[in-house]
């Protein structure tokens, strides 16, 4: 259970009121977010994760102590949160370890990544079956995962991706490549929406001991489209094999379910694009080698909808310069 804490003026001060005082801080790197981690050497022995949050984004403290409460009622394993400020704008987190799915994952082969990937999807299942929250419950504080906002997200990768490396130069192309876009987002944002993590990825997962895992930076819970999380899963950083990446959708989706998968990996991988875009520009440049791979899949995605396959042989001849020569490396 969290320990509330008075009031201090450090992140370290309130650490040392709750109880928790340390010989040795760690900072962790990060992508581009204001937010910080860091390890915490307990004097106590063991560690413990320091979050801190600036003012800008302080509300984010409050969304991940309301998050944490939804899914540890469903059970889904996310960091025990050992103490917390958010006015102070700190929050004191269980150590789950020093690798993320992503990071121990890498070079090690389908037979040992696989049974991680079902449980994953087998937590995305539970997520998406969460009760409904009432109205002004913690799954409103985030803004649904509408056509609205899936159409701003492209409109990203479009404007720092796309256009820049002049793969919009066939104007005829850009013109129906707009409209195919525009149609795929009202379609998915039109979708009946469950509940969602929204970055549901490896590099948001830990794997525990006995096969568990835990779920990472979950403060962006929303309601989304059906699949989003399970398509999020198979197209980021680790990319499963084709034929068992055939056999999980299969087992996801019945019906037109396999055309949803396909809509929600499309809009999630043109939008990743822009985001691994958007985190070079600012110096983070280490997610650049997942461009290639992850836009070659947005094409793949692409072809199989209706407003995509016209598109898809058009847009595999333009854009193939980006891949080629630049394997998916898809685990083993």
């Amino acid at each position: 259970m969290t320990k509330p804490v008075q009031h201090a003026a450090s992140p370290l001060e309130g650490l040392a009121a709750a109880g928790f005082t340390s010989h040795e801080i760690q900072v962790l790197t990060g992508d581009v977010s204001p937010r910080q981690y860091s390890r915490v050497v307990l004097d106590s022995g063991g560690s413990a994760i320091l979050a801190t949050y600036p003012p800008e984004i302080r509300t984010t403290c409050g969304r991940f102590l309301s998050t944490t409460e939804i899914l540890n009622r469903a059970e889904v394993r996310v960091p025990r949160i050992l103490a917390s400020d958010c006015e102070a704008g700190w929050m004191l987190l269980e150590d789950l370890g020093p690798q993320t799915l992503g990071e121990w994952g890498q070079g090690r082969p389908w037979s040992e990544l696989g049974p991680w990937f079902e449980t994953a999807l087998e937590i995305a299942g539970r997520i998406a079956r969460l009760p409904e929250s009432p109205a002004g419950g913690p799954l409103e504080h985030n803004p649904r995962l509408g056509a609205e906002l899936l159409r701003r997200e492209l409109t990203q990768t479009w404007d720092l991706f796309l256009e820049p490396r002049g793969l919009l130069a066939d104007a005829d192309l850009a013109v129906e490549l707009r409209a195919a876009l525009d149609v795929l987002c009202a379609t998915l944002g039109g979708e009946p929406p469950v509940p969602c993590h929204r970055d549901f990825m490896v590099r948001n997962l830990m794997p525990l001991a006995g096969g568990e895992l835990a779920v990472l930076d979950h403060q962006d819970l929303r309601l989304g489209p059906p699949l989003y999380d399970e398509a999020s899963l198979l197209n980021d950083t680790l990319f499963p094999p084709a034929d068992a990446e055939e056999m999980l959708i299969a087992r996801l989706t019945t019906g037109d379910g396999r055309v949803r998968y396909h809509r929600a990996a499309s809009q999630r991988t043109l939008k990743a694009v822009g985001t691994y875009a958007s985190f070079a520009r600012r110096g983070a440049t280490r997610h650049l080698p997942l461009i290639p791979p992850t836009l070659s899949r947005f094409v793949k995605n692409f072809s199989r909808l209706p407003e995509g396959e016209p598109l898809a042989g058009r847009l595999a001849a333009t854009w193939s310069p980006v891949w080629r020569d630049e394997p998916a490396s898809p685990a083993g």
